[in-house]
């Protein structure tokens, strides 16, 4: 039996997502860092989560105000292989791998969404009070529902595919071990300005 890299693994579907999806071609696969974290095993919460690791526009800080007083706003700096990350994207592990095979699509593609046009490190904005998802999560569920289903027409490698198949369990009884790279959330730092 073989260990499982749970986060090489996701990074090497990216990779082949963003290589079949025109929609995701503008996503640079080096400048995420894929990680998992801890969830809970009860149904319902986040299957994962995205931090941009820039504002708007690819700026690293930006001014804002606290009560009275103006503050800076600076994003982390987080470097990989040489490489410094412009995204940190978070499997929820057990709740993530106990999704069905296209669920797992879904949430996958859900997050890589919802990566800027420009991949600058900020986040896809839509127009409206809800600019992560637009004027309806549902809608934007369904639209990454019918990505997956053009994204597996295009017949993907199905190697990057495999780990995919069942859940937490079954991978368990396939593997010798699964590892998975972990990092704690990157934290804005604050400071007077």
């Amino acid at each position: 039996m073989t260990t499982l890299n749970l986060t090489g693994e996701l990074e090497r579907l990216i990779y082949d997502i963003t290589l079949r999806s025109p929609e995701l071609h503008h996503i640079i696969p080096e400048k995420l860092l894929v990680c998992v974290s801890s969830g809970r095993t009860t149904r319902g919460g986040s299957l994962a989560k995205i931090h941009p690791l820039r504002f708007a526009g690819g700026e690293r800080s930006v001014k804002a105000r606290r009560g009275r007083r103006s503050v800076l706003c600076t994003m982390p700096s987080i470097t990989h292989r040489g490489e410094e990350m412009l995204y940190v994207i978070y499997f929820l592990v057990p709740r993530f791998l106990e999704l069905s095979f296209r669920e797992k699509l879904i949430t996958i593609f859900h997050e890589l969404y919802h990566i800027s046009p420009a991949c600058d490190g900020d986040i896809r904005r839509f127009p409206g009070r809800n600019y992560a998802h637009g004027s309806s999560t549902k809608a934007y569920n369904l639209l990454m529902g019918q990505l997956v289903d053009r994204y597996l027409a295009a017949i993907p490698d199905p190697s990057a595919l495999d780990f995919l198949e069942g859940n937490l369990a079954v991978l368990r009884s396939r593997h010798s071990a699964i590892v998975a790279r972990r990092l704690q959330a990157p934290r804005i730092s604050i400071t007077p300005a």
